[in-house]
Formats: structure tokens, sequence, C-alpha cells
């Protein structure tokens, strides 16, 4: 008996044995999947999800409103809230595969796309997923070296006064920038640095509420408010086929300041085990977020629009609607740019992570892959030198090829909003719950995928439309 007593206790399971030895306590501080006890709120979720949100999407949000006018615009911007609320909600439910309390969790976007999908769906988002990383590390290219370039036009303006041009190239920053980013990339796990989401939400609330405050006061210097209701006018440099693609974009403009739905799983997996469930606490982080987020969008798109009408530049702080306070519209670009040197790494982590991993796994004897060395916070190989360095200069090439801010962001906005943000999570949705083909509620999934879908051709069509028509005149590398 002796014997057999001790065979089966050499039989248990590790956890089991560790619990038995004493170690029980240390189990209290484990999660049902054996990660450390994740503590996130309600506050918390809501918190990371508003400050994933607000960024330089902002800042084209009065452009887009001037194309759609003061009934459209704002009606637009609540219908894109409404649709982002609603298809997160769907999306919180696949968090967990199974039971909501106590199925598998999906600790990535991509996880949850396999746990629920699987097959050449996977493969797709991937793809759009990469792809879409790869546009906004270009696009943020763009973003920061017009903000630099702004703050120069803007010192100049105010010594030389409004009449010079002030012309400069925005080239010497886009490299600037890019060289920086190289630098940065050597560094492992940027992303996961822990005063990195803090200096984002300070800088984000900088920028956006300096461009809030001005289009205020521009509004009150003008004596009322400007636009109309249809947007902006059919007549001198507007033609009728422009105004129809410029509207187009405008869906784009703002489907892109809403772009967020690919991490809200990651930020799902912050929240405490149930009870409540990740799912119910994180659907009223979601409601209360893209509140507020719409809120504000509403003042910053609307007070830009009232302050400069049918003229409102596609970036709200670049297009110098504003002269002064030169000082201010300096601190304005500053953060945006200190923003996006962050936002920039943090979204092509997941790029060089994937590629790396692909390399080790390929030829896992190489010392061009795998040999390493420590510098401080680098770590440097020849093979992530090599290929992060070539990475962020082709990102910057390509920048420097097609420079036009409101376009690029309109273009990202559609090709992400629909499979991201919609198609997906109400595939995985119709999955995990069981609808049932031909009901009614699968009937009205279907009908709000495929309206969102030609939403996203559309607004693509229109940013390509615009794209092409300025590459009529610009030259490439001509900054």
């Amino acid at each position: 008996m002796a014997a057999s007593g001790q065979k089966t206790k050499q039989a248990v399971k590790p956890m089991e044995v560790s619990v038995e030895a004493g170690n029980a306590g240390e189990a209290a501080w484990l999660d049902d999947d054996g990660r450390p006890r994740r503590t996130g709120t309600f506050r918390t979720a809501s918190a990371h999800i508003i400050t994933a949100v607000i960024g330089s999407g902002v800042l084209s949000l009065a452009w887009a409103i001037a194309q759609l006018g003061w009934v459209a615009g704002p009606a637009v911007m609540l219908l894109f809230a409404f649709v982002i609320y609603y298809t997160s909600t769907l999306l919180a439910e696949c968090y967990r595969t199974g039971d909501p309390a106590t199925g598998k969790r999906n600790y990535t976007y991509m996880d949850a796309v396999r746990a629920n999908l699987g097959g050449a769906k996977v493969t797709f988002c991937g793809v759009i997923q990469y792809a879409n990383l790869v546009g906004v590390a270009i696009g943020y290219t763009i973003a920061s070296s017009i903000s630099m370039r702004a703050i120069r036009r803007a010192d100049c303006f105010h010594h030389n006064g409004h009449a010079d041009p002030c012309r400069s190239s925005s080239n010497p920053y886009m490299i600037l920038f890019g060289a920086v980013q190289i630098v940065f990339s050597q560094i492992p796990d940027f992303d996961q640095i822990w005063w990195l989401s803090i200096v984002a939400a300070v800088m984000s609330f900088t920028y956006s509420g300096i461009g809030l405050s001005l289009g205020i006061a521009q509004t009150i210097s003008n004596g009322g408010i400007q636009g109309s209701l249809t947007g902006i006018s059919i007549g001198a440099g507007v033609s009728s086929t422009q105004k129809v693609w410029r509207s187009l974009q405008a869906f784009g403009d703002i489907a892109f300041a809403y772009s967020f739905s690919n991490i809200l799983i990651e930020i799902q997996d912050t929240i405490k085990a149930p009870p409540p469930s990740e799912a119910k606490v994180m659907k009223s982080a979601t409601r209360l977020s893209v509140a507020t987020t719409t809120v504000f969008y509403m003042l910053c798109g609307c007070m830009g629009y009232a302050a400069f009408g049918d003229a409102a530049p596609d970036n709200l702080l670049t297009g110098f609607g504003f002269y002064e306070p030169f000082w201010l519209l300096d601190v304005a670009n500053v953060a945006i740019v200190v923003h996006l040197v962050g936002a920039y790494q943090v979204f092509c982590q997941p790029i060089f992570a994937f590629v790396e991993r692909w390399a080790s796994r390929r030829w896992p004897d190489s010392a061009f892959i795998a040999r390493e060395l420590r510098v401080g916070p680098f770590a440097l190989s020849l093979f992530r030198l090599t290929w992060r360095s070539a990475f962020v200069c082709l990102t910057t090439v390509f920048a420097m090829l097609l420079p036009f801010f409101g376009n690029v962001v309109g273009l990202l906005g559609a090709v992400s909003f629909w499979p991201l943000t919609v198609y997906f999570p109400v595939e995985m949705y119709i999955a995990q719950r069981g609808v049932t083909r031909g009901s009614a509620r699968w009937i009205s999934l279907k009908t709000l995928s495929a309206c969102c879908l030609v939403v996203s051709i559309a607004a693509a069509a229109g940013s390509i439309a615009d794209v092409i028509d300025a590459l009529k005149v610009y030259r490439p590398f001509s900054g």
C-alpha cells in the first residue's frame, strides 16, 4: 500500500504537488490560465481605450466635416461611433472561446480569429493587420515630418510676416524621423516600456486640446460660425467629381480616427477575472470610451469647421489656418512628433517580431540571426540591425514618394475599417454564439457587414482618386 501510495503521489500533476506542498498562496496570485492575476477594471480599461483612440486622426476631422457639411458631417461621425461601439461589443464576446466566464482566453485579436474561425481567414486577417501596420508607419512618417516642417514655418511666419511663403521641403524631416526610428528599433520590446502609454496620453491630449482651443478662439474672433449645411461648395477649384471623391475620402478619415478594434482584445486581457465577466466590463468600458471620444471628436471637428468653413485644412495644426500664438502651435506640433516617434515603434514591433520569429525558425543555427550583443537598452544583432533598418528606410522612401497626409489617412481608415472593425467581429460572434444561418439576427449582422464593405470600398476609391489627382502636379521627392 505504501508503494502504491508513493506511485499515486508521483502521478499527481506539478501544480497539484505545489499546492499540496504548501504553496497554495502562489496559486492565489495566478489566473485560470496560469498567468499572473489580472487587476484591470472598468476604469483602467476605459482609460486604455481612450488613450488608444485619440491620436493624430483627430487633426483631419475638421477637413472631413468641411467636405460633408453641418448636416452629414456630424451625422456620419455619430453613425461610425454607433457601428464601432456595436461591433466592439461583439468582439468582447470573443475574448473567451466557449463559456464566457471559464472558456479559453484569447490574448490577441489574431488568437480570437484563429480560435473562432481558423483556416484561410486567419491568413486573411494577418495580411490585413500587417499591411495596415505598414501603412500606419508610412502615415506616421508623413505626419511627423509635416509637424516638424510646420514648426519651422510658424517661426518663419512670426518673424517675416504672413506674406512670406516660407517654403521648405518635408524630405529632410522624414529622413531625420527615419534615422531616429532606426536607433529606437534596436531596443527590444520597445512597446512594453511602462511609461510609454503615459507619454502618449499626455501628448495626444496636449495637441488635441490646443487644436480645439484654437478653433474656439478663431470662431469667436470671426464673430460667428462658418460653413454650410452641405459642405464645401462646387465652384472655383472644386469640381462636382472632386466634391464626390473628397466626400467619400472624408468617410475614410473618420474611420481612421476611430480605428482601435485590433487592440481591444489585448485591453480586455488586462481585466481581472469574473465576476463580473470580462466581456461585461469591456462592454461598459467601450460604451463610456466611445461616447467620450465622440464628444471630443465632435468638438474638435466641428470647432475646426466653424473656424475655417470650406477652407478647413486637412491637418488642423499644420495647414496654417492659425498663425498665432506661434509658440502654442510649436508646442502642439512638438507634442505630435513626440507622440508619433513612440507610436511608430509600438505599431512596428509586431511586424519586427513576426519576421524575426520566422527567420529564427527558418535558420535556427545561423549566427547572423542568433548572435546578439547587449549595449545598454539596445540588443544588437546583424540580422535585426539589417532588417529593421531596411524596413524603416522603405517606409521613409514611400512617405517621401506620397507625402499626402489627408489622402493616406483616408486610405488607411477605409482599408482597415471593414475587415478589422466589422467583418471579423461579426463572423467571430456568429461562430462563437452559433447564430442560426438565415435567422433574423444572422441576416441583420450580414447586412451590417455588407453595408460597411460598400462604405469601405467607396472611401478607399475616394482617397485613391484624390491621390491620383494630387500626383498630376506633384513631382516625387520634391517634398
